[in-house]
């Protein structure tokens, strides 16, 4: 076994008495907080809880109009499939259609949302790369 760290190496927002009660336990240990890893996080403009309700609220209205688009699309494309399609298809086949079109949709869009949202608000810029070489 390995010398434990003194128990000031764990967790800056850890308590006393939590810090005692982790003691050496390897299990436990979330490990050292090292001078590498306490400078890759900043404060997230998600932490602000008006940033935060203002980014939900326009991810909430990003998916309602995707959803609403969505239903929009697998209509046009249930009508052009019975109105184009072949004589004898079965139920099966629009309701396979709907469900397919509709969860790659809302999938895709509920992705891109987040994407949007974590993006927007500035929250990927809280990480500091220490490896990354600025040019």
């Amino acid at each position: 076994h390995a010398r434990c760290p003194p128990v000031s190496v764990f967790h800056k927002n850890a308590t006393s008495a939590a810090k005692k009660r982790i003691g050496c336990s390897r299990r436990l240990q979330r490990g050292p907080i090292t001078a590498m890893s306490a400078t890759m996080t900043r404060k997230s403009p998600l932490d602000d809880p008006q940033s935060a309700a203002f980014a939900w609220a326009r991810y909430r209205r990003i998916m309602r109009f995707m959803f609403l688009l969505t239903v929009g699309l697998v209509a046009i494309a249930i009508a052009l499939l019975y109105k184009f399609g072949a004589e004898e298809v079965s139920i099966h086949f629009y309701i396979a259609v709907a469900l397919g079109i509709g969860f790659t949709m809302l999938l895709t869009s509920a992705l891109m949302g987040l994407v949007f949202l974590s993006s927007g608000t500035g929250h990927d810029e809280a990480i500091e790369d220490p490896l990354r070489k600025d040019d």
